[in-house]
């Protein structure tokens, strides 16, 4: 079951969700797509940075930090 969609950037470490769609225009939204974040992809938070940003995500085999601002474009849907 999926939850109610969010950016990934509220997503909680330890948890998974799937993109639903980029907030992103242009070059930003090309290096998030170049990134595996396209609909439908599985997304997992790891681990947060000792100052909370960047957060380090599986992505399509990969281990990806971003950072917040970069994160918040992302709207994902929780696995529940």
């Amino acid at each position: 079951m999926e939850g109610d969609v969010h950016s990934l950037d509220q997503l909680l470490i330890g948890k998974k969700a799937i993109v639903v769609n980029l907030a992103a225009e242009g070059a930003e939204r090309r290096r998030l797509l170049d990134l595996g974040l396209i609909q439908g992809t599985l997304v997992e938070a790891l681990h947060k940075s000792p100052a909370g940003d960047p957060i380090a995500y599986f992505i399509m085999g990969a281990v990806i930090a971003l950072r917040n601002c970069d994160a918040e474009k992302v709207l994902v849907s929780s696995l529940m």
